[in-house]
């Protein structure tokens, strides 16, 4: 799993992602062909797990000077639901906003001068992914999961030596 991850990280910095040395951010996705809700075809899963990378590298851009961001992403819900009889060139999802939401599993911590300074796991997930005013693009991939993951990262890491454990 370690080269899906350096790959994405390699292929991001390419692409000109920012990859700044003042905050580190490691993502791992563990065991994705165990995820709950992926997309069907490979280079959409791919494109799920790229815009991942680059989004939890924008969060962790966010911590202060010298703070380090781990995470292991153990699980992955995406909102909506693929249905099978729409499937054709790409997947198309459904999103009815009842038991549809998005759920993102994570294991994270936060490291500074080699000391921990909060970790922990957390299932995020947003049951009212769809009465929210949209911060991202309709035509962005993960635009549920993106702003869930602001929310949770907004309240449990922005500051974290002030979040509560």
């Amino acid at each position: 799993m370690k080269s899906i991850q350096s790959l994405f990280l390699a292929g991001l910095c390419g692409l000109g992602v920012s990859c700044a040395a003042s905050a580190a951010v490691s993502v791992t996705f563990v065991k994705p062909e165990n995820y709950v809700d992926m997309p069907f075809m490979q280079s959409d899963r791919d494109r799920v797990m790229k815009e991942l990378v680059a989004h939890f590298n924008k969060l962790g851009a966010q911590l202060p000077a010298g703070q380090d961001l781990v995470i292991d992403v153990l699980d992955i819900d995406l909102a909506g639901r693929i249905e099978p009889q729409y499937r054709g060139g790409h997947d198309v999802r459904i999103l009815k906003g009842g038991a549809d939401w998005p759920t993102i599993q994570i294991r994270y911590r936060v490291d500074s001068k080699g000391a921990v300074v909060k970790s922990g796991e957390a299932r995020i997930n947003d049951m009212n992914y769809l009465r929210h005013r949209p911060r991202y693009d309709t035509s962005d991939l993960i635009r549920y999961e993106k702003q869930m993951l602001d929310d949770w990262f907004a309240k449990t890491l922005r500051d974290p030596a002030a979040a509560k454990p």
